[in-house]
């Protein structure tokens, strides 16, 4: 399910930048130029973030290896 949610997340940043980076102007003076390199690091944070997250969750065991383990165990006594 949090897979899901990563995925969506990581489509709507895409989405985002596919609109915003034409219009940001990095080569900008002032507070603009400072304005789109804010946004594009807070934008690849949260890229980074989501990847991470879909990448290096812990895999899922399934409940056929738990019953088994608990069925030794109560045999064994």
């Amino acid at each position: 399910m949090k897979k899901n949610r990563y995925l969506l997340c990581l489509l709507l940043c895409g989405f985002m930048l596919y609109f915003a980076v034409p219009r940001l102007s990095v080569t900008a003076d002032g507070l603009q130029g400072i304005f789109a390199i804010a946004w594009l690091a807070f934008a690849l944070m949260v890229i980074a973030g989501n990847l991470t997250g879909l990448l290096y969750a812990p895999k899922r065991q399934t409940n056929k290896v738990q019953t088994q383990d608990l069925k030794r165990k109560s045999r064994s006594l």
